[in-house]
Parts: C-alpha cells; sequence; structure tokens
C-alpha cells in the first residue's frame, strides 16, 4: 500500500497561506467597519468554512454574535447534487439582527441561494454574504455575493477547511487537487 502526504494529491497551489491570512485581514477590516456599531450575527456554515471563519470573526474589530449551520449540495461528490440538505440549523433568534453568512466556496450557488431564502422568512434587518472562494462560472440563476476573499478558475480545490472526501482540510494553503485522486 502507498502511503502519501496531503502534498503529493496537490497539484499546484493557488493560493498560499500568506496570501490567504492578507485576504482575510482586508475582509476582515471592511466587514468590521461595516458592522462597527451593529453587532452582526455572525453564521459560520460548516464544516468548509470554519478556518476561514475563525479567522475572520478574529479580524473583526467590531462587537458580534455567532453560531454555526450545516448544509450542503455536495454529498461527497465534486459537483453539486442539484439539492441542498439542511443538516444543522441556526439556534439564535434572528428577528432584526443584521446576518452575516459566512461561506467556503460558492460554485452552483444553490446552498447560499437556498440559505437566503430561508434565512428571509426569519425576518432579520439585513443579510450580507461572504464566500472565500468563488469560482468564475457562469451558471443560471446563480446569485452574487456580497463580500469575496477571490475568484478561482472552475477545478476541484481543496485546503483552508476545503476538503475531498473530507480530507486536505487541514491544508495551510488553496490547492488544486490532481484528477487522479478523485476520479
Amino acid at each position: 500500500m502507498l502511503i502519501r502526504t496531503p502534498e503529493e494529491d496537490i497539484k499546484y497551489v493557488l493560493y498560499t497561506e500568506e496570501q490567504i491570512q492578507k485576504r482575510v485581514a482586508e475582509l476582515g477590516q471592511e466587514l468590521g467597519e461595516k458592522f462597527r456599531d451593529k453587532t452582526p450575527l455572525m453564521i459560520c456554515v460548516l464544516r468548509g468554512a470554519s478556518f476561514f471563519f475563525t479567522d475572520l470573526c478574529r479580524q473583526m474589530k467590531c462587537h458580534m454574535n455567532i453560531d454555526f449551520i450545516s448544509a450542503s449540495s455536495y454529498f461527497s461528490g465534486t459537483k453539486s447534487s442539484g439539492t441542498v440538505r439542511l443538516v444543522k440549523d441556526s439556534s439564535i433568534d434572528m428577528t432584526d439582527r443584521h446576518l452575516v453568512l459566512v461561506e467556503d466556496i460558492i460554485d452552483s450557488g444553490l446552498t447560499l441561494q437556498y440559505l437566503e431564502r430561508l434565512f428571509e422568512t426569519r425576518k432579520p434587518a439585513s443579510i450580507t454574504t461572504v464566500a472565500f472562494l468563488d469560482k468564475d462560472v457562469k451558471k443560471p440563476n446563480r446569485n452574487g455575493v456580497d463580500y469575496r476573499g477571490f475568484v478561482i478558475p472552475d477545478e476541484f480545490v481543496v485546503g483552508y477547511g476545503l476538503d475531498y472526501a473530507d480530507y486536505y482540510r487541514n491544508l495551510p494553503y488553496i490547492g488544486v487537487l490532481k484528477e487522479e485522486c478523485y476520479q
């Protein structure tokens, strides 16, 4: 049995740890200014966004509350299934709150669209969407995101919380996964 390191499965590094930290600091500063007097409810979409979410919240210089939800449209594949499943819902009343919905990656946009519609029914004061990565793809009915870390090519990426079959989340960078690892 061949035992490889996760790094050996990476075709190339798209964004380094340093580039990621610099961009997260910039986003944190922007969001901290926007919500300085509002005490936003920061909502992390688990599990992929957890690394980004934690670093982003640390960079925001404002009061906030945090919560976690779990939703997915992938179900262990490399492409969206076309259906969103809400696994864990928020436990905090969202009425008249400024929500900041933090996602790891926007591909089809289906999960983000589903969550925005769901949370709009809960009567928040506002919903701001933040995605660490936004794939440069043209899809029908794909909504934009308010804040994004990086726009990336349409390739399968892992690292910094993003996974394939629950592996690679711990890589400190964003890398393109070799195709032989998921085919």
